[in-house]
């Protein structure tokens, strides 16, 4: 019997990747392996999903049931990889025999960091990273009206924006000095901090939580300079850290995730890794349309036509309703300044990154101007 293509993760990647490789090919023996119920449903959904009203159980388009059928796959939900042998090619699951591979992927996505906060309430900071998080962080907001988030980046500000809907005014700290700060430059920055604080966000900038305190019922965040901010509930939304123990014990290379080339294989040539969790060439970029082009290539790839991964302009769409916002950052460590080409009410804002020979490297749109994406999509290099 044919050893089969088994993948671990059954987020975004996962799923996405094993719908790629049975539209090529119908036959081969595909198995997944998920550390949850393994429902499919839309990661990037989380952020905005109490401003839709939907629930964690209205999330869920499919159950793993209804997948496995559809894929013609085995679903292993619930279920913990101890171990990883490439020799022997095959991993070790939690309370089983060796579950033995042809391929293996590595879906595995990334745990959010966590900041380490003194406190006898640190424990209680909730963080949103799947379904599972989320249907604990919405069973905990009735009743709410004070939450403290740790994070003004991207998912920290599009929480923010979603927790208006619940009638409920965040309060956000961040050491950066203006929100989004890994991806606006400082105008567009606080271009877009005016348009959530009148909008009944508010930002404490430039300020770290150093500890949580309980008090009765709520929390008592203390920052560095003393102060203390109370609070029902306190979200922690700082980033995410890609999932490289598993590979890194087992021997293949890790930088910032899995390091892999572009035809997304790992330092073994059986072992490939694709999402949050891959660093491809250097690039890790933790969205959805890279994910989306892995997932496209390896499928080919796997399939019997080796294709490298191409990464065309990819703008990232900031869910903030409250200010439109469409984002391509330009390369890390690119040559080259950011220039406002405008900023007013009617026309909303539009920055633009520019080599030192007036090339086009990476632009961001707030608010009117963000109808202006496609054409500045069209005047960017490719990024891989």
């Amino acid at each position: 019997m044919t050893a089969p293509l088994l993948i671990l993760g059954t987020g975004l990647a996962g799923y996405t990747l094993a719908r790629e490789v049975r539209k090529l090919d119908r036959d081969r023996p595909l198995v997944l392996v998920s550390r949850d119920d393994a429902p499919f449903y839309s990661k990037p959904m989380l952020s905005n999903a109490l401003a839709a009203g939907k629930s964690a159980t209205a999330l869920v388009m499919k159950s793993a049931e209804r997948m496995a059928e559809e894929l013609g796959a085995t679903i292993l939900p619930r279920r913990r990889v101890a171990s990883l042998d490439p020799t022997a090619r095959h991993v070790q699951l939690d309370g089983g025999e060796p579950l033995a591979y042809g391929d293996l992927v590595l879906a595995l996505g990334a745990d959010p960091i966590r900041l380490p906060l003194a406190g006898d309430g640190a424990d209680d900071v909730l963080s949103v990273n799947d379904l599972d998080d989320f249907a604990r962080f919405s069973a905990h907001l009735d009743g709410v009206q004070r939450v403290v988030i740790l994070g003004a980046g991207l998912i920290g500000c599009e929480f923010a924006n979603d927790l208006l809907a619940r009638g409920i005014s965040p309060s956000v700290f961040d050491v950066a000095p203006w929100p989004l700060g890994r991806l606006l430059p400082d105008a567009a920055g606080r271009h877009f901090q005016a348009r959530l604080e009148a909008a009944g966000v508010r930002f404490h900038l430039g300020q770290a939580a150093q500890a949580v305190h309980r008090d009765g019922p709520g929390y008592r965040v203390e920052l560095g300079d003393g102060r203390q901010e109370p609070a029902d509930l306190v979200l922690s939304a700082v980033g995410l850290r890609p999932r490289t123990a598993l590979a890194a014990a087992a021997g293949l290379t890790v930088g910032r995730g899995i390091a892999v080339d572009r035809r997304l294989a790992t330092s073994d040539p059986h072992i490939f890794a694709l999402g949050d969790c891959a660093e491809v060439e250097g690039l890790h970029l933790p969205f959805v349309q890279p994910l989306m082009q892995q997932a496209r290539a390896l499928a080919r790839s796997l399939t019997g036509t080796p294709t490298d991964v191409s990464y065309p302009p990819m703008p990232v769409l900031v869910k903030t309703p409250a200010i439109p916002t469409i984002v391509a950052p330009p390369p890390i460590g690119a040559a080259g300044v950011w220039r406002i080409v405008e900023d007013t009410p009617d026309a909303g804002l539009e920055a633009r990154f520019e080599a030192p020979d007036s090339s086009l490297r990476g632009f961001a749109l707030l608010g009117p101007a963000t109808a202006r994406k496609q054409t500045l999509s069209a005047a960017l290099p490719a990024l891989l």
